[in-house]
């Protein structure tokens, strides 16, 4: 790769959309960012405008590459990462959605999920999937689309309709409508994908009552989707990589090693276990995913997913009002009581794993006139740690395994140093923050630049992996330990059942 070329990174999230130009040595040359406007119509609902989603990644591709006048025939390839389970519905002839992108965190299916639940069909679920039955998949979105939208299901059944997550509408977009594609880590998130035969499940189409016809076709992570319309841009690109954000970011952590873990902190946080060519059976109801597929050759992954990190603050930013930015809450919590035990759950839109309760709602707990905005703030950090404390003990049961005891971490909360310790004393383990820590975005580009030959394979990249600062456990584990006990008291009183 020469040193006037540039690998080009989609980075489509929960919260914004973004694009970032990585140059031959890894380094961010150029990086736009447009705010995502989320929509909550009803309690525990959350969209996303698909148009807004497709409009503002365009604007902030071409916005990346005017900041530095960079052409798009300098671009050698493109890679895309996004926003995980979040489903959209569009017209096949018109390219039109037909309802907004139902949100990974939006939890409107509870009843239906509880209802399949009720007839014995979980365990079938996730031995085909290797996920839990719940309202966070794509699947039991799709069903509620055709089912509460005019048309929708006559439509599907007529072969008018596509569905795919981020990836699909966005790849779909790109070319013009020409290529209805998806990888295999956005599919293995959507509850109808058989990860043993890595192929859609008809049995579980049949279950959600959906057609076939209506799913993208499933590649690599790594292989050419197609190319951008020329009159996208300068000049046309090719898309040759693409991964949900999770595995992207486990990818940039170069996470290619089983028992390597890495733990991602953006709206929500999520840590991934790559557990090598076998699928890890979880008992403790973490999940068992697909962590990438390179030219045919499949890794599998532990994932834990926590609903709520960076949401919780900016929760306490927009509600409460405590804090201009969240850069703030930082400073705020390290001015904290130490002598104060206040808890909070962040179960504002259910809890993730291990727990599953997708009708727990979000508490604080142990407070008293003395608490203020130092303390909640302190609380809302812990909540991360702990969290992250769950999903690890988690995995060390599941997995037997030699198990990496340094965790790699990544996202906007991995930016405060003041969390990062916190999540070091929580865990008491080795924290490592790289140096690039867009790590989704830096996956993404990985498979882009990879498939083409203009960045290394995985050995070579691997060693290329900085650590910009390290954590170590300065809390000692009795302290630790009676801090973990009132959390799991506090978990206990939000829990719905």
């Amino acid at each position: 790769m020469k040193e006037n070329e540039f690998v080009m990174a989609i980075d489509q999230g929960t919260t914004s959309s973004r694009t970032i130009l990585f140059d031959y040595q890894y380094s961010i040359k150029s990086m736009s960012q447009i705010d995502l406007t989320q929509y909550f119509p009803s309690s525990g609902w959350v969209e996303h405008s698909p148009d807004e989603i497709w409009q503002s990644t365009v604007e902030t591709a071409k916005q990346a590459m005017r900041n530095r006048d960079i052409a798009a025939s300098q671009v050698t390839s493109l890679g895309i990462t996004n926003q995980r389970e979040t489903t959209i519905i569009w017209n096949k002839r018109t390219s039109k959605p037909i309802y907004n992108a139902i949100v990974w965190q939006d939890r409107r299916t509870s009843d239906y999920c509880n209802a399949l639940k009720n007839q014995g069909l979980e365990k079938t679920i996730t031995e085909k999937t290797g996920l839990l039955l719940d309202p966070y998949f794509s699947a039991s979105k799709i069903a509620w689309i055709l089912d509460n939208v005019d048309g929708a299901r006559s439509a599907a059944k007529n072969g008018e309709l596509a569905f795919g997550n981020v990836d699909s509408w966005l790849i779909w977009n790109l070319t013009s409508g020409e290529k209805h594609l998806t990888d295999i880590t956005n599919a293995s998130r959507t509850m109808l994908f058989n990860i043993a035969r890595q192929d859609w499940d008809y049995e579980l189409l049949d279950m959600f009552e959906i057609p076939d016809t209506m799913l993208p076709e499933v590649k690599d992570c790594s292989y050419e989707f197609g190319i951008t319309t020329p009159s996208l841009f300068s000049s046309p690109i090719s898309i040759c990589g693409v991964a949900g954000d999770q595995q992207a970011a486990a990818l940039g952590q170069a996470c290619f090693a089983p028992g390597m873990l890495k733990a991602t902190y953006g709206t929500g946080g999520f840590a991934l276990l790559n557990t090598g060519s076998d699928i890890a059976r979880s008992t403790r109801r973490l999940l068992s995913t697909i962590a990438y597929r390179i030219n045919g050759e499949t890794t599998f992954a532990l994932e834990g997913s926590i609903f709520c990190a960076g949401a919780s603050v900016k929760w306490f930013q927009e509600k409460l009002q405590f804090i201009r930015s969240p850069k703030d809450i930082g400073s705020l919590a390290s001015n904290s009581d130490l002598n104060q035990e206040v808890y909070m759950v962040p179960a504002f839109t259910g809890l993730g794993a291990p727990w599953w309760d997708a009708d727990a709602r979000a508490a604080f707990s142990g407070m008293t006139l003395d608490s203020g905005p130092e303390e909640l703030a302190r609380a809302i950090l812990e909540s991360v740690c702990y969290q992250t404390y769950d999903l690890l003990l988690a995995m060390r049961s599941d997995w037997q395994n030699d198990f990496e005891t340094i965790l790699r971490v990544d996202g906007g909360m991995a930016s405060s140093d003041w969390t990062m310790q916190c999540l070091s004393d929580i865990l008491q383990t080795q924290i490592d923050r790289p140096a690039v820590i867009e790590t989704s975005a830096l996956g993404a580009a990985w498979l882009a630049a990879s498939t083409v030959g203009a960045w290394p394979q995985k050995e070579d990249f691997q060693q290329n992996w900085l650590c910009q600062k390290t954590f170590s456990p300065k809390m000692p584990i009795d302290r630790r330990d009676t801090k973990v006990a009132g959390w799991n008291d506090a978990i206990k009183r939000v829990l719905s059942q």
